[in-house]
């Protein structure tokens, strides 16, 4: 259980880092959503499922369509 754990972290780490490092807005959208697809895998080993829900559909779903469509109405590269 704690190496699952401790890899489901490891990728969360990564998405994370991932999504500082990309220069392209959208890209660093996408690559932000499986921190909280992750996070949710997470409470749900926590016993969580409410919470896991929650942030699996407002998280990863709600939050990433509504930067998303934001960011079709602005500019899609970082100056």
């Amino acid at each position: 259980m704690i190496v699952v754990v401790a890899s489901l972290v490891a990728v969360m780490l990564a998405a994370a880092i991932a999504a500082l490092v990309f220069r392209d807005l959208l890209s660093s959208v996408i690559a932000s959503c499986p921190v909280s697809l992750v996070a949710s895998i997470l409470f749900l080993f926590l016993q969580a499922p409410d919470v896991a829900m929650a942030e699996a559909s407002i998280g990863a779903a709600l939050i990433t369509a509504v930067f998303v469509m934001a960011i079709r109405r602005t500019s899609r590269y970082e100056e």
